[in-house]
């Protein structure tokens, strides 16, 4: 088979910071190719290995662990972590043939070939480049996927949505006082939750997740810098927020608006056996399970089975079929975790409901005794079983072998609904809970669901 990669870029530039790649996604690379694998392995640090889990974002105590080890290794896949997307990048340039990659002209559009199989792929300076298939892995704001549905590659019409959250990031040198024992914690609380994780090397990326209209780095004034202005945020969390706040510079700080687009059953993947879109450009997902990279892996190692099987060009659109068959319902419903983790972390969770003793009075006090508060307590126990049911669906189903794992779904979208029913009255159980269940298994994937029974 022979490739020819059309990259945007006109070189390659040391740039992005750290990737999670979570167990699903090593096990295929390791499948696939374990030089490769090995090589990322050289670079890699290990987050599944350590203590991982959400904090009380006001008290600082552990609220809810959840166990990244035990579901690899009963599973005998490698724990999960995360890698520069440079070294990532170079690792896979390095063992890319010469010549396959061209770089400096990006791809605006195609057209099928009217009489018979093929494609010509149309390029910004004007030139085309035919082929026999098109692999559409342009991102979310995809070009090729435009082309194929008749639609603008951005804004309205797009199916592209703006998912209500805004993120600031940071990344720096930390001495961290759990270095070592810790991989990540998620800091909860009222409206807004904060991130820290360890990236190997004595270095740490964070991340604040606040609920803001589109545009707002723009539109809301931080005189004082974003370190600053998160701190006054944050007013009252955690002193490990604020520590880890204290120490970052304001150029090491960006802001990014979160988009995302759910799989769609009702428009195409894929167009004839000519192309098909792949990762960000079809299914990109909120960054809240590490997910999005990961569920790109999958597609190209359900592709990669699909093509290579491919005996005659007459046979490719059923193989084109087939990818879109084995990945739809997974992938929406990874997306649909992803967005669920976001809205009910910000909507329906608070600072849990506590029962304390006044160390003076010697009496007892009642701490945020609101309805937010007391499902956030009740939820507690919940929680551990939710991410145990949700790394088993996650890591099952790596190979794609059918379009929905019945039984590991089942799971989730059981305990998932408790957690649902249970925000009935903070302001995410009054979005709705139909709604809610719709996010939970990624929007029109129960649409799919339904027609795969």
């Amino acid at each position: 088979m022979n490739v020819t990669v059309l990259e945007r870029t006109d070189r390659f530039k040391r740039f992005g910071g750290p990737i999670q790649l979570a167990s699903n996604a090593l096990q295929i690379m390791k499948d696939m190719d374990e030089d490769l694998f090995n090589g990322v392995m050289e670079k890699f640090t290990f987050t599944g290995d350590k203590m991982n889990g959400i904090k009380d974002g006001i008290r600082s105590e552990w609220y809810a662990k959840f166990d990244l080890a035990g579901p690899a290794e009963s599973r005998n896949m490698p724990y999960t972590g995360v890698i520069d997307r440079p070294d990532l990048q170079e690792i896979y340039l390095n063992a890319v043939p010469k010549g396959v990659i061209h770089n400096g002209d990006a791809v605006v559009g195609y057209k099928k070939n009217p009489k018979g199989p093929g494609v010509k792929v149309q390029m910004e300076s004007g030139k085309e480049v035919e082929g026999d298939i098109l692999i559409g892995a342009d991102g979310i704001w995809s070009a090729v996927r435009a082309s194929m549905r008749d639609e603008p590659a951005k804004g309205d019409g797009s199916g592209v949505a703006y998912s209500g959250y805004t993120v600031f990031a940071g990344e720096l040198k930390y001495d961290s006082p759990d270095n070592g024992e810790v991989g990540y914690k998620v800091y909860i609380g009222p409206g807004q939750y904060f991130v820290i994780t360890d990236i190997g090397n004595g270095c740490y990326q964070w991340y604040a997740f606040l609920a803001r209209a589109p545009g707002s780095a723009e539109t809301e004034e931080k005189p004082n810098g974003a370190g600053s202005y998160l701190k006054d945020i944050f007013t009252g969390w955690s002193p490990e927020i604020h520590a880890i706040l204290d120490a970052t510079k304001d150029y090491e700080i960006e802001q990014r608006d979160l988009y995302d687009r759910p799989p769609s059953v009702l428009k195409s993947w894929t167009d004839g056996g000519s192309v098909a879109l792949l990762g960000d450009s079809v299914h990109a997902m909120m960054p809240n399970l590490g997910q999005g990279g990961c569920q790109a892996i999958e597609d190209a190692y359900v592709l990669v089975q699909e093509l290579g099987g491919a005996k005659r060009r007459s046979s490719l659109e059923s193989k084109m079929m087939n990818y879109r068959g084995r990945r739809l319902i997974r992938s929406a419903a990874v997306h649909g975790l992803s967005r669920f983790a976001s809205d009910i972390i910000i909507l329906g969770f608070d600072t849990p409901a506590k029962i304390v003793k006044d160390e003076k009075t010697g009496g007892l006090r009642f701490e945020n005794f609101n309805y937010a508060g007391v499902v956030t307590k009740i939820l507690q126990p919940i929680l551990p079983i939710f991410f145990m049911l949700q790394f088993a669906f996650l890591y099952d189903g790596w190979k794609n072998e059918a379009a929905i794992d019945f039984k590991a779904t089942a799971g989730f979208v059981a305990v998932g609904g408790i957690i649902l029913l249970l925000g009935v009255g903070t302001e995410a159980g009054l979005a709705g809970v139909g709604v809610a269940f719709e996010t939970l298994l990624g929007g029109e994937a129960l649409d799919a669901f339904l027609l795969n029974l």
